[in-house]
């Protein structure tokens, strides 16, 4: 078995095989140094709210698989930390993706999905991740944060160069992390100097007051978090799903018949096709029982979301695309006290992306069988997603 390319090639095949055989496994992380995987729901749950499983890099054995190598004004983000500063700032942040306040971004929203559609006319072809997927999450966390819109065409490729890096150019995925920290700091500049009704006005505004402060090196780094997080898991999980919805006229009827069911389908299209395959690495603060094997303090373990969502012994038959099925408990956002702080934006981006597109297009359709995934252990996202489509309907 190639397991890092059985991995990439057809994920969901490879980890069901793994997780029969090994559910804790011995492999070679994303760029070849020694880490565990974990596979079953129970175990991935389990470590995902383990204390003893560190985020804190300094907690790795020399030699361990350690993650993404970014600079410090990038590195101090909620990824990285333990209790008590990963409580500290998650609770800085956390006041922007409260329900109250992702209910009222509800509607701008969808006049942006609505904007994006119009934009592609009454009938022909298109890809729906350039033209859809791709910028409607990055006009909500930018307003959000406050970037301005002649800044964000970069960030798609900004981004992908992080998430899924070509090994054969190892030099643009650094200048890319160049690029985000040298826009960082200049917008932290600016917005100090001109602040807004914004994320990062307020977040600069706790930087440099008094109390439960930020240092410079964390507010850079939480403000890189919320954009990179907050896009690139909701770009694949709209991709992914309607995707999947396209695969299967029946469950894309259904939801045409009976939009009610969108909040359940968005569920059960995250469990069953979610956007991270990897949960974030941990590191073994002492020796830890994992399933039936220690794993010694130091050592890296990586926690399969997508296998563990597709675990017999949690959700019965996990292979099919069920709406009817209780998806609650799925692990695609996460679990603990890392639970996904954005998830109540990318639920309703996702169910909003989905139901303006299924009422402005009576008939949309693959353009193409085989769809293009991005060649990657740690993400699960589309490269591109050509449709046809004909009657757009006129918004309302």
């Amino acid at each position: 078995m190639d397991l890092q390319g059985d991995l990439v090639k057809d994920p969901h095949d490879a980890y069901r095989r793994l997780r029969d055989a090994a559910p804790v496994r011995r492999i070679a992380g994303p760029t070849g140094e020694p880490a565990w995987l974990v596979t079953r729901y129970g175990d991935v749950r389990s470590a995902l709210a383990d204390p003893r499983l560190s985020l804190d890099k300094s907690n790795a054995a020399e030699g361990s698989y350690r993650g993404l190598s970014l600079p410090p004004a990038l590195d101090a983000n909620l990824l990285n930390m333990d209790p008590p500063d990963h409580t500290r700032m998650r609770r800085l942040v956390s006041r922007a993706f409260t329900p109250r306040r992702v209910d009222a971004l509800r509607a701008p929203i969808r006049r942006t999905a609505d904007g994006l559609l119009d934009a592609l006319g009454a009938e022909g072809r298109a890809d729906l991740i350039a033209a859809y997927a791709a910028p409607l999450p990055i006009a909500v966390i930018c307003d959000l944060l406050g970037i301005p819109d002649d800044h964000r065409k970069d960030f798609r490729a900004w981004t992908n160069e992080l998430i899924a890096p070509d090994p054969s150019r190892p030099q643009t995925a650094k200048q890319a992390v160049g690029a985000m920290l040298a826009f960082f700091t200049e917008l932290i500049a600016h917005k100090r100097r001109h602040p807004a009704d914004d994320l990062l006005s307020d977040l600069i505004a706790v930087r440099d007051g008094d109390g439960d402060r930020l240092s410079e090196d964390e507010l850079t780094s939480l403000a890189f978090l919320v954009l990179v997080a907050g896009y690139e898991n909701t770009v694949q999980l709209i991709g992914n799903a309607v995707h999947a919805l396209l695969s299967r006229p029946e469950h894309l009827a259904r939801l045409r018949t009976d939009p009610s069911k969108l909040p359940e389908a968005v569920e059960e299209l995250a469990r069953h096709e979610g956007p991270a395959l990897l949960a974030i690495r941990r590191f073994a603060t002492e020796d830890v029982t994992v399933g039936d094997v220690t794993v010694l303090a130091g050592e890296t373990v990586l926690l399969s979301l997508a296998a563990a969502n597709r675990d017999p012994a949690r959700f019965s038959h996990p292979e099919q695309l069920d709406f009817d099925r209780d998806a609650s408990g799925h692990l695609a956002l996460g679990h603990g006290i890392h639970y996904c702080l954005g998830a109540p934006l990318a639920r309703a981006e996702t169910e909003i992306a989905l139901a303006v597109l299924l009422d402005r297009f009576s008939s949309l359709a693959l353009a193409e069988a085989e769809p293009r995934w991005r060649p990657s252990l740690r993400a699960r996202g589309l490269l591109e997603l050509p449709v046809e489509y004909k009657a757009a309907r006129p918004r309302v």
